[in-house]
């Protein structure tokens, strides 16, 4: 016996609605500060719920009675990074010892590279690091591996191990940082070239 089917006429559902945009994090900022006060300018932030970033590096220092001590200090003195819409700049500026957020070209503040953060962020926990002069000459070259990789800095000195120099361009401040030779990458330059004329 053959049966009949009615056809079912496909249910028309309504659009899914699109959902919202993730929001983007604020930017980061340099936010230049009354010197030694890096510290106290990073407690009033934290006590504003303001996100912030203070590099630190740990250094030996003797007192006068001979006794010595280690010290968390500031890695780029008179600076810190601070995470906030540009709209929010003025409860920055409020916080005493704030003196001025980092502009860039047009007098507009100039935001830093999240990568560059997150870099400096990861690599400190991996690598020692200190202030350096900032450097314009030398050999240059590009970390190939870890948290610095594809950063490129100049060599300070040259054994099994040497120290690159590496320099954040927004505030114009080096550190150092010691690496193996075979976590670094010659780059062309003046120092490469004459390198190369030595070898022939």
């Amino acid at each position: 016996m053959s049966t009949f089917q009615t056809p079912v006429s496909p249910v028309a559902y309504p659009p899914l609605p699109s959902l919202p945009e993730p929001p983007q994090p604020s930017p980061w900022f340099a936010l230049y500060t009354t010197s030694r006060h890096e510290k106290r300018v990073a407690h009033h932030l934290c006590q504003r719920q303001i996100e912030y970033f203070l590099p630190l590096y740990r250094a030996q220092r003797k007192w006068s009675d001979g006794s010595r001590v280690t010290l968390d200090l500031p890695l780029f003195p008179g600076y810190l990074f601070v995470r906030v819409r540009r709209t929010e700049r003025v409860r920055v500026l409020e916080v005493p010892g704030a003196l001025a957020i980092v502009l860039g070209t047009g007098g507009e503040p100039a935001a830093l590279p999240e990568t560059a953060i997150a870099a400096l962020r990861s690599g400190l926990e991996e690598r020692r690091a200190e202030p350096h002069p900032l450097l314009t000459a030398g050999q240059r070259v590009r970390i190939r591996a870890g948290a610095f990789a594809g950063l490129q800095g100049i060599v300070l000195r040259s054994k099994n191990r040497c120290r690159v120099v590496l320099t954040l361009e927004h505030i114009m401040r080096s550190f150092s940082v010691e690496l193996g030779l075979d976590d670094l990458e010659m780059l062309p330059g003046p120092a490469a070239a004459a390198t190369r004329a030595a070898n022939r």
